[in-house]
C-alpha cells in the first residue's frame, strides 16, 4: 500500500484492517478494526482528518477527501461502493453508499440510510436515519424497507470477511 506522511500527519491503520497494496492513504487518516480498503481507493487526509469506522469497507476507486482543517467521518460498518466520492461529510453507522454516488461537503447521513447508485448528495443536505436517497440532485424518497436494510447489512457483512481472508490468502503473482 502507498502510505504517506504529510506535514507530520501519518495514517493510523488497525492491524486487523486490510488495505490493498494499490490503495493510497495519506496524512491524517484513521482506519478502524476489520476494515477493507480496496485497490485504487484514495484517502487523502492532507488538509484535514478522515476517520473510517470499524467494520467499514471502502471499495475500488473510491475517493475520500476533506476541506482544510475539516473532516470526513464514516461511522461503523459504512459500506462505500465502487467509484463513489466522499467529500468532507459525515456518515453515521450502517450507511450503504451504492456505486458511483457522490456525497458533498457538510452533508450528514443518518444511520441505516441507503444512498442509491449515481446519487449526488448536495452540500449541507441532512438525511434522517433509515432513509432511501436517490437522484441528481439527491432527494429522500422514503424509508429503507426491512428487506433492503437486510440486503445492505448482508453486503456489508460479506465485505467484513475480506480482511482476514486476504491477510491469509492474497498473493501477488509477477
Amino acid at each position: 500500500m502507498a502510505l504517506y506522511e504529510v506535514d507530520g500527519k501519518r495514517p493510523r491503520i488497525d492491524a486487523s484492517a486490510f488495505v490493498h497494496p494499490e490503495a493510497t492513504i495519506m496524512g491524517d487518516v484513521t482506519i478502524g478494526a476489520g476494515c477493507y480498503i480496496g485497490p485504487g481507493a484514495r484517502l487523502r487526509g492532507d488538509w484535514g482528518r478522515i476517520v473510517v469506522g470499524d467494520g467499514s469497507n471502502v471499495q475500488e476507486n473510491v475517493v475520500i477527501h476533506v476541506r482544510q482543517n475539516d473532516g470526513a467521518y464514516l461511522g461503523e460498518a459504512s459500506h462505500i461502493s465502487h467509484s463513489s466520492v466522499i467529500h468532507n461529510c459525515r456518515l453515521d453507522r450502517h450507511v450503504f453508499v451504492s456505486i458511483g454516488a457522490i456525497i458533498l461537503d457538510y452533508a450528514e447521513i443518518g444511520a441505516d440510510c441507503m444512498i442509491a447508485a449515481g446519487a449526488v448528495v448536495l452540500t449541507g443536505m441532512k438525511v434522517p436515519p433509515g432513509k432511501l436517497v436517490i437522484g441528481v440532485p439527491a432527494r429522500v424518497v422514503g424509508d429503507v424497507t426491512e428487506e433492503l436494510r437486510k440486503e445492505c447489512r448482508e453486503g456489508t457483512r460479506l465485505y467484513q470477511t475480506i480482511p482476514d481472508w486476504y491477510h491469509r490468502t492474497l498473493k501477488r503473482l509477477d
